[in-house]
């Protein structure tokens, strides 16, 4: 886990699914092989729709149709972010398309534990609905370790919920990284 996570970010709104953030089709894909990885990448929200309540019409696109890395690297989404099926898929397919952060004000549980067991990425939750404070394209940093994303394009920042008990786990790359530092395993 890094303590410092920057790039630009990728606004989504409540309640994106995992089936919008990989589609079931490309679940096939296997992970632990290198170019189906990158594959995951690829196709990471590409069932976003176009328009959400509360967002502009037309959305800007995650990448284009032939990159499997976006552009992006923080994600900031609304409610019960991660919700639908409990598919570990999720989080690596943002993870394959260069997203090292998702800050939501609630995530859906399973994809929460996804993400920190994998050490996927790391979700913060935020206190503010930042979703519709934030634009898709702006620069931001987070602080991880004080718990504080600034938004470098319009020089605001808030403050974001503690990782809490799983900081140590994300901090050593993943539930089973950790039993194994922890001599659990």
């Amino acid at each position: 886990m890094q303590k410092i996570v920057t790039g630009k970010v990728f606004v989504l709104g409540d309640n994106v699914d995992t089936d919008q953030i990989i589609p079931a089709q490309y679940l096939t894909f296997n992970p632990s092989i290198p170019d189906e990885y990158k594959q995951f990448g690829k196709y990471a929200l590409s069932s976003v729709p176009p328009a959400q309540k509360g967002l502009p019409k037309g959305r800007i696109p995650f990448h284009t149709k032939d990159e499997f890395v976006s552009d992006y690297t923080i994600i900031v989404g609304g409610r019960n972010f991660g919700c639908g099926s409990s598919r570990e898929h999720a989080p690596v397919a943002l993870a394959a398309a260069g997203i090292q952060a998702v800050v939501a004000e609630f995530y859906a549980r399973i994809f929460f534990r996804n993400c920190v067991n994998g050490g996927y990425l790391t979700p913060f939750e935020s206190v503010d609905r930042l979703c519709e404070k934030v634009c898709t394209g702006d620069e931001l940093r987070i602080d991880v370790v004080q718990g504080v994303m600034h938004n470098l394009t319009t020089k605001e920042e808030w403050r974001l919920k503690p990782l809490g008990e799983v900081a140590p786990i994300l901090e050593a790359g993943g539930l089973f990284p950790f039993a194994q530092k922890a001599g659990i395993v």
